[in-house]
């Protein structure tokens, strides 16, 4: 739930603006400051954001934050009387002077802190940040394994972020300075702590609000509220061993549902108060009613059902949307997790390398019904037993906890990510694979949510990353350049994170432009890579390219560099919906997998689906298609022939009906099939796609009894006439013979609704294959898709800044033509 907001009793001033920020060798102490270079900054910032935002850094430049203190500094006025100072993040080894008087010593960026302040009207506030690096340097005891990903092993005694210090993967600017909001509080009257429990029975006749609340001693009377829609329930609250406390009660509630299989239903909750003569409203925030069970089936397995029904949980890992200032809007958080439910996925995870995200995320998740895996902020390293830590760590999982609690979204809790994973790569005996801190500690902690807990994004199995045992790092397709069949082959239970490819974004996505070459420097400069690998990711979608189209990637990006990033676009989004459409299959022991990652940290072809500005890749695309709740899809089952699958995740029943279309030679129909089906609500039904011929047909020419009877196969799914998903098989690769022209055409027009929009009519004569749309500052609502022979596509491009003067413009490629088209508004 948020922190609770009483705007009748408890006054807030944000301190954002007016601050002052300042470099400073380490050792530097407040007498000395006055001297140093001052730059105008707001908060919460970074010093890498304050220096970005006075043009005095950007990713150009190298400066290694974590050797310099940094210090900050305001001169405010405050209203007189007794209030309450907060810093809800202050990264990493902090100090915090009043009026020359130390107030406060913090050092865990993950860790809020209040400190009573008798104001007097003017102030002077003073940060400090002090270096990383020397601290890194005290001798400690060593780690009893490495972790490659990271240059400073004994990052393991400081609780701050990885992100920024993982050099292979995430930009050089790691956090320094008040990373989240700094604020006064005037608090006529006290709310303390407020706990909040939303429980629905088995039989999800009855939802229940309970809570236990710290309030004020001169409230006389509270009464639980829970709202929605115009629906009002109450309680009073009694107080009870110093706390108000009660329940409310609702029969057959809305439920809250992953927007995937239903709708995410809110209630508001609030506790209407009184004391002896003034009357006050405690908003708590919106929670939902849902059962999270995990199912672990024989032991292995790893499926959650949500209020009784088996969950296919998609998505991708989270990556802050500013990596520099580690903060944005809520309306950003807001938009970011609707292009995740758009693009069909109902889970996100926040790893153990990130921050915990700011409650506008947790909002957005509920308003959108994604659900979260959220890790605690563990990762790899073999972090210590010391007492003092252990108890550093409680006081975090504690604070976390408190923000997490009643979530509807929240999913499962894990304690980190792939620690017994790099203890047993590195070697390390078995004992070492389960620490206390995980399996103990945080496991306790997390009890009290009522979710499922597992110790760490790796564990279950013989070995804590083997895919057919529990959660795990599944880089097997991927990664490890396995063949495609290798996602049925491991039995994957739960990738709690997988097929991390160097995903080529479109043109704007990439620094400098579409001038960039991928042997550039640059480039290099921000393709994602293993510390001391001889290879990179790069190297691994390259591979892939050559799998599926059987094309010599290095060849063709020294003779036809644009072909090369066209191969390079269509295969990961390839891989990446062949291999969904593997583990959705209503046989698949696969409960769900989670893409590494959502989203880029900055420019390039990075490990994300969308680029570094919020502009959906290719292979997003490709992956809305696949994870889409109503979808069809083919797999080959080798000398059994092709087998159709069709997917229905919504809370009804489907009636429809499956048409397959043959052809070869890019325009000649070689057959057609069809057949009515019903798939039953949240089900999942697979059909052998000879059944809807006459006769055997080897349609996926497993038999080689001649030359392949259609290169192209186009399965439609269709509603009431209306086509609602499809998808197209390639029996004899996927490398198609390449026509000077398949017959595309583009006609573009503008839309009454807004002169930021229009409307893209794409049509072909023959088979096109990954057809792209670009268009200089616009983004296309679908693109990369196929057009089976005469198929016409109305295609929405709406652009990335508003009021954008000149004529839209832009081209269409197919990967099967060697001509292109371009297209303009009247």
């Amino acid at each position: 739930m948020n922190r609770p907001r009483c705007a009748d009793a408890v006054r807030r001033i944000a301190l954002s603006e007016g601050w002052q920020v300042a470099a400073a060798p380490p050792g530097t102490t407040p007498g000395q400051i006055d001297g140093l270079d001052w730059l105008a900054a707001s908060v919460p910032s970074t010093a890498a954001a304050a220096l970005r935002a006075a043009q005095r850094w950007d990713w150009n430049q190298t400066r290694r934050f974590d050797d310099e203190d940094f210090w900050w500094r305001l001169r405010f006025v405050a209203p007189t009387g007794a209030g309450v100072l907060g810093f809800d993040g202050l990264a990493t080894l902090a100090e915090v002077w009043l009026d020359g008087e130390k107030i406060l010593a913090s050092d865990n960026m993950f860790v809020g802190h209040e400190v009573p302040v008798e104001f007097e009207r003017e102030h002077e506030l003073v940060i400090r940040c002090r270096a990383l690096t020397p601290e890194l340097a005290i001798k400690r005891p060593r780690p009893r394994w490495r972790v490659p990903m990271l240059e400073q092993q004994q990052l393991r005694w400081i609780r701050t972020t990885l992100l920024g210090r993982t050099p292979g993967w995430s930009p050089p600017c790691p956090p320094v300075g008040p990373w989240r909001p700094v604020w006064i509080e005037y608090r006529a009257l006290h709310v303390g702590a407020v706990d909040v429990d939303a429980t629905l029975s088995a039989t999800h006749d009855l939802g229940e609000v309970a809570m236990a609340a710290t309030l004020d001693a001169r409230i006389v009377r509270a009464v639980l509220l829970v709202e929605r829609d115009g629906e009002r329930h109450e309680a009073p609250l009694t107080l009870r061993e110093g706390r108000w406390r009660g329940n409310v009660g609702i029969a057959n509630p809305a439920l809250w549902w992953p927007h995937t299989h239903g709708e995410p239903a809110l209630y508001a909750v609030a506790i209407a108060a009184a004391t002896g003569d003034r009357e006050l409203r405690i908003e708590l925030g919106r929670t939902g009613f849902r059962r999270i069970e995990l199912d672990r089936g024989s032991g292995a397995d790893f499926r959650l059902r949500v209020n009784g029904v088996p969950v296919f949980c998609r998505g991708a890992c989270w990556t802050p949307l500013d990596i520099v200032a580690l903060g944005a809007t809520p309306d950003a958080y807001r938009a970011a997790v609707a292009q995740a439910r758009e693009a069909g996925m109902n889970m996100l995870r926040v790893g153990g390398t990130m921050v915990y995200e700011d409650d506008a995320f947790h909002d957005a998740l509920d308003e959108c019904g994604i659900l979260l895996w959220q890790d605690f902020m563990f990762a790899n390293m073999d972090y210590p037993d010391d007492e003092d830590f252990i108890a550093a760590v409680r006081a975090e999982a504690d604070q976390q906890l408190a923000r997490w609690r009643a979530r509807p979204s929240l999913a499962v809790l894990c304690g980190n990510s792939e620690v017994g994973q790099q203890a047993a790569m590195s070697g390390a005996p078995r004992e070492r694979w389960s620490p206390a801190l995980f399996h103990d500690v945080l496991a306790a902690r997390a009890q009290a949510l009522g979710v499922p807990y597992v110790p760490s994004s790796t564990c279950g199995g013989a070995f804590p990353h083997a895919a057919n045992a529990g959660p795990a790092s599944y880089y097997g397709v991927g990664a490890y350049l396995r063949p495609l069949e290798d996602a049925r082959r491991a039995e994957v239970r739960f990738a709690s994170e997988c097929l991390a490819f160097a995903n080529i974004p479109f043109d704007a996505g990439l620094p400098g432009g579409a001038a960039l070459r991928v042997h550039h420097a640059a480039w290099k400069a921000r393709s994602p890579r293993d510390l001391g690998a001889g290879w990179d990711f790069d190297d691994v979608r390259d591979h892939y390219v050559r799998r599926l189209f059987g094309v010599d990637p290095n060849e063709l990006r020294v003779s036809d560099h644009e072909r090369y990033l066209a191969f390079g676009r269509t295969t990961s989004g390839e891989v990446m919906a062949q291999t969904f459409a593997e583990w959705r299959r209503a046989r698949s022991s696969t409960g769900g997998a989670l893409v590494w990652f959502l989203r880029d940290l900055w420019p390039g072809a990075g490990w994300g689906v969308v680029d570094a500005h919020g502009t959906p890749k290719p292979c997003w695309y490709a992956l809305r298609r696949a994870l889409a709740p109503v979808a069809v899809a083919i797999s080959d089952e080798g000398v059994n022939g092709l087998a159709v699958h069709v997917f229905n995740e919504a809370p009804a029943p489907l009636d429809a009906r499956v048409e397959l279309d043959l052809y070869r030679g890019g325009d000649i129909s070689a057959g057609r099939g069809a057949t009515d089906v019903r798939v039953s609500a949240h089900g999942t039904i697979e059909l052998a796609a000879t059944d809807l011929f006459d006769g055997f047909l080897d349609l996926s020419w497993a038999y080689r009894f001649g030359p392949p009877l259609a290169d192209v196969i186009h399965a439609r799914l269709r509603v009431a006439g209306a086509s609602v998903a499809e998808t197209f098989w390639f029996p004899a690769g996927q490398l198609l013979p390449r026509a000077f022209d398949v017959g595309l055409s583009a006609t573009a027009q503008s839309t009454a609704q807004s002169p930021d929009r229009y409307l893209l009519v794409v049509a072909t004569r023959s088979f096109a294959q990954s057809v792209m749309i670009e268009a200089r500052g616009f983004v296309a609502e679908d693109n990369g898709f196929h057009l089976a022979p005469g198929q016409s596509r109305t295609v929405a491009l709406s652009a990335t800044a508003p009021s954008r003067p000149g004529r839209f413009a832009g081209t269409v490629t197919a990967l099967n033509a060697k001509r292109s088209i371009r297209f303009q508004s009247a």
